[in-house]
């Protein structure tokens, strides 16, 4: 993944707390796949087209769904933009 898109362990940290959590099977790596979708919207790439190192692209559109029906990525760049609270 030399030239793709990865967040940091540092940024991932500060974004991991507002994930939900895990029920049953474990789920595709959350750094990965956060990398993945980042990696498609700023490329502007159709799901389909997402680098295979980032895992299957219907994980990473199922999980952008899921997060954004969750108000995950509302909640991280509110807490980000230093407007919302931190997780519990």
């Amino acid at each position: 993944m030399s030239d793709l898109f990865l967040l940091s362990e540092r940024q991932m940290s500060r974004i991991e707390p507002y994930f939900p959590l895990a029920h049953g099977v474990p789920r595709v790596d959350d750094r990965r796949v956060i990398s993945g979708i980042v990696y498609v919207i700023k490329h502007g790439l159709q799901w389909k087209d997402a680098p295979k190192e980032y895992g299957p692209h219907k994980t990473l559109y199922n999980r952008f769904i899921r997060w954004s029906r969750l108000g995950v990525f509302d909640r991280i760049f509110a807490a980000l933009s230093g407007e919302g609270p931190r997780p519990e």
